[in-house]
């Protein structure tokens, strides 16, 4: 059974930083994309980052690129989303995905697979 489980969402005033955690199983960790979305209230589930993706690259979206960080353990089948400089914009749920390949379109709809998703508010 595939299983992706996030962790590491909360409360975080603006600047401040997070750590997200997308732990794996039930798959072949480097076979896939493995990719961070957010979904704000009223909006579209946007990419944020993607690692092992489009060919074995990262992709950062223009709105986090040079704030957040993505990386992976794969000895733990895990890949975390450092997120630093948070604003209140990045207040969003957030979910991990994975695509087969890795090689496909990074968005919602090419995912998958889903994690359950973590809530991060950035708020003062």
């Amino acid at each position: 059974e595939v299983q992706l489980v996030e962790s590491g969402g909360g409360l975080v005033q603006p600047g401040g930083s997070l750590r997200l955690s997308c732990a794996t199983s039930g798959f072949t960790f480097n076979e896939y994309g493995i990719g961070w979305f957010r979904q704000a209230p009223g909006k579209e589930r946007e990419p944020v980052a993607c690692i092992n993706c489009d060919f074995g690259g990262t992709y950062y979206s223009g709105s986090v690129k040079g704030r957040f960080t993505i990386f992976s353990d794969s000895a733990k089948n895990t890949v975390y989303l450092q997120m630093d400089s948070l604003t209140p914009e990045d207040t969003a749920v957030y979910y991990c995905a994975a695509q087969e390949g890795g090689d496909g379109d990074i968005t919602a709809e090419e995912q998958d697979f889903w994690g359950q998703g973590t809530q991060v508010t950035v708020s003062s």
